[in-house]
């Protein structure tokens, strides 16, 4: 799914606080970066920590139309506690293959061959958007590389966005980004700068393409998961709930007793006044609950 739901209006575009920022100097320094060849394209990644730490690392897929900097907001306060890979999808940002088309299984398997590239048996997930799909599809499709997975504002099926978001990006055109800070930073990391308009035809086909996993498959996925999204998101409220409940959440014992005694199987976030852009501006409240998640971290008990 395309990052923002308000590029389905392209006077959104108009509006700067609207848009993603661009990489600043809140970038995290990464200790390590490359590419990897996978199927046509070199898949960039940078590594923020010491994948030697013992910690599990935590990998970082971004939204459309973004790049790994894009996620300096949550990668700089979740960096510190465990080692973060953060991905260029194919044909975004330092990345290449943009001429291919897109899907949420070649994205999952670039994101697997970087894994195993770097010596990763198991990561962490965090996909936002179009990344949150990949997320899942790569918990489907390599279980055994996935620990926990946080889902946010992102959907396991293409109905999962509400259909006025589905028929704006329809109707998206490269004019429309022109001067941009996304049309800017594409041609500043692109090694194929001239190709914007074509990574616009790839992203409208992508969501234009039915996808989606039965519900068993989503029930057998392994490890825990987290789903965020916003109270205003492109993502339904319906399908949030609907994907909690599918990875064991809505525990009747649970709600019954009162009170948390052990670290949930699935948990649910939904942000007040909060849209699929204006979410990333909440990344300091996200990285908190996103690191007691990944720390198992059982809720407290009231002071009572």
């Amino acid at each position: 799914m395309a990052t923002a739901a308000t590029f389905a209006a392209p006077s959104a575009l108009a509006q700067p606080s609207a848009q993603p920022a661009p990489a600043a100097a809140s970038q995290p320094a990464a200790a390590r970066s490359g590419h990897v060849n996978v199927a046509g394209a070199a898949i960039h990644y940078q590594v923020h920590g010491d994948l030697r730490s013992g910690r599990t690392p935590l990998l970082v897929l971004h939204g459309a139309f973004m790049s790994g900097d894009s996620m300096a907001p949550l990668i700089t306060p979740l960096a510190p506690a465990r080692p973060v890979i953060a991905i260029d999808a194919r044909g975004h940002g330092r990345s290449g293959g943009v001429d291919g088309p897109l899907s949420y299984d070649r994205m999952a398997d670039d994101a697997a061959a970087v894994l195993a590239d770097l010596g990763i048996e198991k990561a962490d997930l965090l996909g936002y958007s179009m990344g949150g799909s990949t997320a899942v599809a790569l918990a489907i499709r390599h279980p055994g590389k996935v620990g926990k997975q946080v889902i946010l504002s992102g959907t396991s099926t293409l109905d999962g966005w509400y259909p006025e978001v589905l028929a704006g990006i329809a109707k998206l055109t490269p004019e429309v980004f022109v001067g941009s800070p996304i049309d800017t930073e594409y041609r500043r990391l692109s090694p194929t700068p001239e190709k914007f308009a074509r990574l616009v035809a790839n992203i409208k086909a992508l969501d234009a393409t039915p996808f989606g996993w039965s519900d068993a498959r989503i029930r057998a996925i392994p490890g825990r998961t987290m789903v965020i999204i916003g109270d205003a998101d492109g993502v339904t409220l319906d399908h949030a709930i609907a994907l909690f409940k599918l990875r064991g959440g809505g525990d009747v014992t649970a709600a019954t007793q009162g009170f948390l005694t052990e670290a949930p199987k699935a948990r649910l976030a939904i942000l007040p006044a909060t849209s699929h852009i204006g979410i990333m501006a909440e990344a300091p409240a996200i990285a908190a609950m996103v690191t007691a998640f990944l720390d198992d971290k059982a809720p407290p008990p009231p002071a009572f």
